[in-house]
C-alpha cells in the first residue's frame, strides 16, 4: 500500500463523517481541494467558519438562519393558521420547492425512534404545543418521512395536540413507504401535501 500524507488521511477521514460520503467520494473531494486554487480553498475555509459561527436555529420554528427569526417566520404574508411539521431544517427547502404550501413550519430535529433512544422529550414537541396554543393554529400538517418512525411521530403529535382543537393531518401516501422526503420530486410531494388526510387516533 502506498503511504499517503497524514494530513490528507485526516482530511479524508473527516469527510467520511459527512452523511452519504463514502471513502472513495471523500478521496475525490480531498484531491479536488488539493488541486483547487488557493483563493477557493481560503474562501471555502472562511465560509465554513462563518456558517459555524453565525448560523443558528430560528427561535420560532427551528429552521437555520443568521437572524433571530428565519425569513419564513418573519414573512407577514404567510398563513399563520397552518403549521407544517418536518424532521430536519433541510426538509423545509424541499416542501418550499413544491409551491403548494404557504404556512409556517416547525422543525422537530428528528423523529421518535425507541431503537435509537430518541423519545418525544428529545424532540421539539413542547415548543410545538406552545406554538399551536399561542398562534391558535387551525391545522398542523405532519410531513415526516413515510416510514415506521415517521408514522409513530405523526400519531404521537395527533394525540398530543388533540386537546388543543387543532386539526392534525398527515401528507398523503404519494410518497413511497419507507422513502425519504428529500428523495421525492416536487410534483409527487405537492400532491402528497394537497391530498393530506386527518390523522385518526
Amino acid at each position: 500500500m502506498v503511504n499517503q500524507s497524514k494530513l490528507i488521511d485526516r482530511l479524508i477521514n473527516e469527510l467520511t463523517k459527512m452523511p452519504g460520503i463514502g471513502r472513495k467520494t471523500a478521496q475525490r473531494l480531498a484531491f479536488f481541494v488539493l488541486k483547487a486554487p488557493d483563493e477557493y480553498v481560503v474562501e471555502l475555509a472562511r465560509l465554513l467558519n462563518d456558517v459555524n459561527e453565525h448560523v443558528k436555529p430560528c427561535r420560532e420554528c427551528g429552521n437555520l438562519t443568521e437572524s433571530d427569526l428565519c425569513p419564513i417566520c418573519a414573512d407577514e404574508t404567510r398563513n399563520r393558521q397552518v403549521i407544517c411539521v418536518v424532521e430536519e431544517p433541510a426538509d423545509i427547502a424541499i416542501v418550499e420547492r413544491t409551491g403548494e404550501f404557504n404556512g409556517l413550519y416547525h422543525v422537530l430535529m428528528g423523529v421518535i425512534s425507541p431503537l435509537e433512544g430518541v423519545g418525544p422529550d428529545q424532540l421539539r414537541m413542547s415548543e410545538l404545543v406552545h406554538r399551536v396554543q399561542t398562534q391558535h393554529a387551525a391545522e398542523v400538517i405532519v410531513a415526516t418521512d413515510p416510514d415506521v418512525e415517521g408514522d409513530t411521530t405523526a400519531y404521537y403529535i395527533a394525540k398530543l395536540l388533540s386537546p388543543l382543537g387543532a386539526k392534525v393531518t398527515r401528507i398523503a401516501r404519494g410518497l413511497p413507504v419507507g422513502g425519504d422526503l428529500d428523495f421525492a420530486d416536487e410534483v409527487t410531494l405537492a400532491k402528497a401535501i394537497a391530498g393530506r388526510q386527518e390523522i385518526e387516533e
